[in-house]
């Protein structure tokens, strides 16, 4: 495959039927997408054996990582349901981040997903938008818009924000990064 046209191929976020994930994992390699999908290794406990079984990390989501023009044929897909959206555009996942995924999956068994809380008081830092890397502080929080203040302009400036667009500032204590 010519180099440019893989450097055009971005990993977008899939959407399944539930306990579809690793079927259209398989339909989506049989078409010659590449397609991730993540499992955790999880030891499950029957009535005469204790068994090391993989379930999918994400309950229906699959990652692919396709050109443009191949999103029709990854939703025709047998069990797909649609792209995951990021402000009218599919969701895109940085390569890095699929690495660490593989990384983290190879090296630990068991692992537990956690929804990020945020809470009254919390340092955040913004992931998108116009104040982009900026510092913040949660006044609140209700359902999935945070009210936020960022002081770091010399105003106070109090904004209600997608959590999603939020994610927790590093302590100061550590050094390192």
């Amino acid at each position: 495959m010519p180099k440019s046209q893989d450097s055009t191929k971005k990993w977008l976020a899939l959407y399944t039927r539930p306990r579809w994930e690793k079927k259209v994992h398989q339909l989506l390699t049989n078409k010659g997408i590449e397609s991730y999908c993540p499992l955790n290794k999880v030891r499950r406990q029957w009535s005469d054996r204790i068994k090391v079984v993989e379930e999918p990390l994400f309950k229906s989501y699959v990652f692919v990582r396709i050109a443009e023009g191949e999103r029709t044929a990854v939703r025709l897909t047998n069990g797909a349901i649609n792209f995951i959206y990021w402000n009218g555009k599919p969701a895109q996942v940085r390569d890095k981040e699929i690495a660490n995924i593989r990384r983290f999956l190879d090296e630990y068994e068991e692992v537990e997903l956690v929804p990020l809380e945020l809470k009254p008081d919390q340092r955040v830092v913004i992931n998108a938008g116009t104040f982009m890397g900026q510092s913040a502080q949660v006044l609140s929080v209700r359902k999935k818009k945070a009210k936020i203040t960022i002081d770091s302009l010399g105003y106070m400036l109090v904004v209600y924000m997608d959590t999603s667009k939020l994610s927790p500032a590093a302590s100061r204590s550590s050094g390192s990064n």
